[in-house]
Parts: C-alpha cells; structure tokens; sequence
C-alpha cells in the first residue's frame, strides 16, 4: 500500500476521527478508503446510466427475444468462421 499526507482543517480531522469511533471503523485510513470506495461506485453507475441513455437514444428500438438472440448467435458464429 501507498501512503498519502492530508492536510486538513482542526474540524474536519475531528468529524473523521468521530465517524471512525461512530461506524466502527479500525482506522482513519479504513474509513477514508470506504469513502473512496463509495465515490467509485457513483462514478460508475453514473457512466453507465450515460452509457443507457446513450443506448436509449442511439436509433431505433429492436425487440430482443429468442429468435433475435439466435440470429445474432449464428451471425456471430459465420463473422467468427470468416475470420480463420
């Protein structure tokens, strides 16, 4: 593990130091990792709530059921065979 140094205001420092005690936290470091973590976890159900919409409004809409799932399975398997 790396280690980072943070300066922080005297209130801060002590608003970590009460949810560490307050959320059973072993650490300051564990907590803030929890945070981080959380953070990612936003960040990507952001990107792929864009990636949706994107989707959403790229065209057309198609009916995926069986048969198109099929169709895609064997065009796949004729692109895969074409290109050995």
């Amino acid at each position: 593990m790396s280690n980072i140094n943070i300066s922080l205001p005297e209130s801060m420092k002590v608003f970590i130091e009460e949810q560490v005690a307050e959320g059973g936290y072993g650490s300051v470091s564990e907590y803030l990792q929890e945070l981080i973590t959380q953070d990612q976890k936003r960040k990507m159900q952001e990107h792929v709530e864009e990636l949706l919409i994107a989707g959403l409004e790229s065209g057309e809409a198609v009916e995926v059921n069986d048969e198109w799932w099929q169709q895609k399975r064997t065009h796949l398997i004729n692109q895969m065979h074409q290109e050995k």
